[in-house]
C-alpha cells in the first residue's frame, strides 16, 4: 500500500487572503484549537474572544445572531436548534421549581403542551390568560408568578393582545415578560423598546423564509438572564448548526422584499375569501372587522402581517373537501415564499381537546394561511376553487 505524508491528516491552514468574501463562508468545524492553556483560559473567562467547540457557539451563529440583533435593536443575542427550543431555553433558563408562569390561551400549540404537561413535571406551576383582555391577566397572577409568556399577534386565531397593558401589570407585579415576536417579526414590532425583557424567535418561519433551515433566536435585557439562559443552551445541547445558520442568514437578505410582496398578498387575499358564500369569517389584523383592529394601529401602525386565518361551514367534511381541491401546499408551517394552508385541529393544535379548541375559536373547518409571494391573482382563485369545493 502506498505511504501518503503525514501532514495529508489536517495540518493545512486557512489560506491567508488580502481580500474578502462577499458572501459568509460557512463554517462546520465542531473543533476550534487554541495555542496554549492560558489563552484557552482567557477565552472561557471572557478576557479574549474566539471559539472553542462549537455546542459552545460558532462564527455562522454569531453572525446571524448580529443580524437579527441589529433588527430587534439587542446585544448578545443566542442561537439555538429550533423555535421551540428558545422557548424552553427561556423557561428552564429563568424557572426554577415553585415558581408560576402565565402563558397566552391562544399560543403556538406545541408552547401550550409545554406549560401544560412538561412544565409541571419540573415542579413549575402555570396558567393562562385572555392577552386581550388585561383583567384577566391581573386575576390570574399569584405572588409566585415570575413570567409571562406572550406572542403578540396569537398563532393562529391572530387575536392581537394588550401588550402596554401586560407590560405595565408586569413591571407593576415584578414579572418579566418573554414575547414570541415570530408571527410580527422586527419590522412590525420590537418589543424591548415596549418593555419586554426576553424577545425570541422561531427564524425557521418569515426570517429564514424558504423552509430549508430549522432555527430559534433569544435576547434578553438583562446580561445575568442572558448566562442564565446561555448555560441551558449549552448544557442541554440546544445549539444551532452552523449550516441552518448559513441558508437563514442567506435567506435573510431578501427578508423586507419578501415580507412586504406577502403582506401586500395577505391583505388581497382576506378580502377576497370575505366575499365567497361558503365563508364563516376571515381573521385578518388589517381589515376593519378584526376585533383588535383598533389595537394593531396603535401596536403595528400598517404592519398587518402575512397570515390570514378563515372559517368554512361543514366542520371535518368540509376541511377534507378543501384541502383535496387545493393546490397550495398543505403543510404545518409558515413564513415561507410559498403560500402554505395548515388545518390546526389536525396540526398545531390537535393535542388539545374538540372543546378545548372550539373555546379558543378553532372549529374543524377553521384553517390559518401562511401567504408568500407568488400573483395574487394565483393564490384567489387557487383558494376560490378550493372553498367552492367545501362547499
Amino acid at each position: 500500500m502506498r505511504n501518503f505524508p503525514q501532514d495529508t491528516v489536517r495540518g493545512i491552514a486557512w489560506p491567508d487572503s488580502v481580500s474578502t468574501p462577499i458572501g459568509t463562508p460557512l463554517q462546520p468545524s465542531v473543533v476550534h484549537t487554541t495555542s496554549d492553556v492560558d489563552t484557552l483560559n482567557a477565552q472561557y473567562e471572557g478576557r479574549a474572544q474566539g471559539y472553542t467547540y462549537a455546542r459552545e457557539g460558532h462564527p455562522n451563529a454569531s453572525v446571524l445572531a448580529q443580524k437579527i440583533d441589529r433588527m430587534e435593536g439587542a446585544e448578545g443575542g443566542m442561537m439555538t436548534g429550533s423555535g421551540m427550543s428558545a422557548v424552553t431555553a427561556a423557561m428552564l433558563g429563568l424557572l426554577k421549581a415553585g415558581d408560576h408562569v402565565l402563558g397566552g390561551d391562544q399560543l403556538y400549540g406545541r408552547s401550550l403542551r409545554m406549560m401544560k404537561m412538561d412544565l409541571p413535571r419540573f415542579g413549575i406551576e402555570t396558567g393562562f390568560f385572555d392577552p386581550t383582555d388585561a383583567k384577566s391577566l391581573e386575576n390570574s397572577i399569584r405572588p409566585e408568578t415570575r413570567l409571562i409568556l406572550i406572542e403578540v399577534v396569537s398563532n393562529p386565531t391572530l387575536r392581537v393582545a394588550d401588550m402596554n397593558a401586560i407590560y405595565e401589570i408586569a413591571r407593576k407585579n415584578n414579572i418579566l415578560v418573554v414575547v414570541d415576536n415570530t408571527f410580527t417579526t422586527p419590522r412590525a414590532y420590537r418589543p424591548f423598546e415596549h418593555g419586554a425583557d426576553v424577545v425570541l424567535h422561531s427564524v425557521t418561519k418569515l426570517l429564514a423564509g424558504h423552509s430549508d433551515a430549522m432555527l430559534g433566536y433569544i435576547a434578553t435585557k438583562d446580561p445575568a438572564h442572558r448566562q442564565a439562559i446561555w448555560d441551558v443552551i449549552v448544557t442541554l445541547g440546544l445549539t444551532a448548526s452552523p449550516y441552518d445558520c448559513w441558508m437563514a442568514e442567506r435567506g435573510m437578505h431578501s427578508f423586507d422584499l419578501r415580507l412586504q410582496r406577502a403582506c401586500a398578498n395577505a391583505a388581497s387575499v382576506a378580502d377576497a375569501l370575505a366575499e365567497l358564500p361558503n365563508i364563516k369569517r376571515v381573521l385578518y389584523p388589517g381589515r376593519p372587522d378584526h376585533p383588535d383592529h383598533a389595537r394593531v394601529a396603535q401596536l403595528l401602525g400598517d404592519h398587518f402581517g402575512n397570515m390570514v386565518s378563515f372559517e368554512v361551514e361543514g366542520g371535518h367534511d368540509a376541511a377534507q373537501a378543501l384541502t383535496m381541491a387545493c393546490d397550495l401546499a398543505f403543510a404545518p408551517t409558515l413564513g415561507d415564499v410559498a403560500t402554505t394552508l395548515s388545518h390546526p385541529a389536525s396540526s398545531s393544535h390537535r393535542g388539545l381537546t374538540a372543546d378545548e379548541r372550539a373555546a379558543l375559536g378553532m372549529s374543524d373547518g377553521f384553517f390559518r394561511l401562511s401567504v408568500g409571494i407568488e400573483g395574487p391573482e394565483r393564490l384567489i382563485d387557487s383558494l376560490t376553487r378550493a372553498v367552492n369545493a367545501a362547499a
